[in-house]
């Protein structure tokens, strides 16, 4: 599985000769969508974990090429900002920023800086990237989610989780808690415990959210980000307390909602939320829910005689019917949570999780 998956990484074409990664592959249209800031920054993340656990050389170049083009392309030095998304030919939607996309930016780059290789412009981006984050989309009483470019004016809220500020916002700003970690400046420790309590105010109205049902599974794949973001206080027991309420709050409409409309990394986040419960003693594992989960999540993987499609994983299904998107977080989640299924015994610290 791993190697069908990292496979897909290396040879599909999602990744581009610059280093940026599509947002996904259009399997019915035979093309990929554009290159996403924030879908770079995961994919170094999983190309850094496939090295680790494999020592293949290739993953390590892919992921070095994609944090240099982060670096070196897509940031912004003038605006201080990673676009939403970027085209070399200047064809891009309304120019935006995103404050999710970049807390998952610069944990990527952090990754690269951390396990790949130490060169200094990835720890000043992502530096310079948490700092606009809190300059740019913190206020006092909320995290801004989207700003429009050039101003950096912050845009109306809407109804899509994503964009209105919400606990999903945590995982996030694990950026800020790794960067204290790296960097030792105390503002980023801050920022992340005020982001925490922020969220745990929240966090309990958040799901359902949508009285239409695959709407709330697309909820499950946000809510599952604030349970991540948990993870470095779960020694705190209103932290364990959320954590353990949400892991079986998704598990519910996970099985209730799935006949009708899955999708892959809500089963994957899921089970990577168990086993890191179960490692930190937080919450013991429901044996028999994280097998079936390992077992459907498995079952996302395509096979294909197309390299730009075999060994990924999709991002859903409808029914039976597999959407036509394939995906590289999707891919990045399912092959690190049956990677970790299939290897209990290893260690697994918040810096692992993609």
């Amino acid at each position: 599985m791993l190697q069908r998956a990292g496979a897909w990484f290396l040879y599909s074409g999602i990744q581009n000769e610059a280093g940026g990664v599509a947002r996904y592959y259009r399997s019915d249209i035979r093309e990929n969508a554009r290159v996403s800031t924030e879908i770079t920054g995961y994919s170094i993340s999983a190309l850094a974990l496939l090295h680790a656990r494999t020592g293949c050389a290739e993953y390590a170049e892919a992921a070095l090429r994609a944090a240099r083009f982060l670096t070196q392309r897509a940031w912004d030095p003038m605006l201080r900002a990673f676009p939403f998304e970027w085209h070399s030919n200047g064809h891009a939607p309304q120019p935006l920023t995103y404050f999710f996309d970049s807390g998952i930016i610069v944990r990527g780059l952090l990754t690269a800086y951390r396990r790949v290789r130490r060169e200094q412009q990835f720890l000043d981006a992502a530096a310079a990237c948490g700092c606009a984050m809190l300059s740019d989309f913190v206020t006092g009483e909320a995290i801004h989610p989207i700003l429009s470019l050039p101003k950096k004016n912050h845009l109306p809220y809407e109804p899509r989780w994503s964009a209105g500020p919400g606990c999903y916002q945590l995982k996030a700003a694990l950026a800020w808690f790794e960067l204290a970690e790296e960097t030792g400046e105390s503002r980023f420790r801050d920022a992340y415990e005020e982001s925490l309590d922020r969220a745990l105010v929240c966090h309990e109205t958040f799901l359902p959210g949508d009285t239409r049902r695959d709407k709330v599974m697309d909820r499950l794949h946000a809510y599952t980000y604030f349970l991540e973001g948990l993870i470095p206080r779960l020694s705190l027991r209103k932290c364990a307390d959320a954590f353990k309420a949400g892991v079986g709050r998704i598990a519910h409409y996970l099985r209730e909602i799935a006949p009708e409309f899955a999708r892959s990394d809500v089963y994957a986040q899921l089970l990577r939320v168990r086993l890191y419960g179960e490692a930190v003693g937080v919450l013991p594992l429901d044996e028999a829910a994280a097998a079936h989960e390992a077992e459907e999540l498995a079952t996302f993987q395509l096979s294909s005689s197309d390299l730009r499609i075999d060994g990924g994983f999709s991002f859903g299904r409808r029914g039976s019917e597999s959407l036509p998107f394939v995906n590289p977080v999707s891919t990045a989640f399912c092959m690190q949570a049956l990677d970790l299924w299939n290897n209990r015994s290893q260690a697994f610290s918040t810096q692992d999780l993609i």
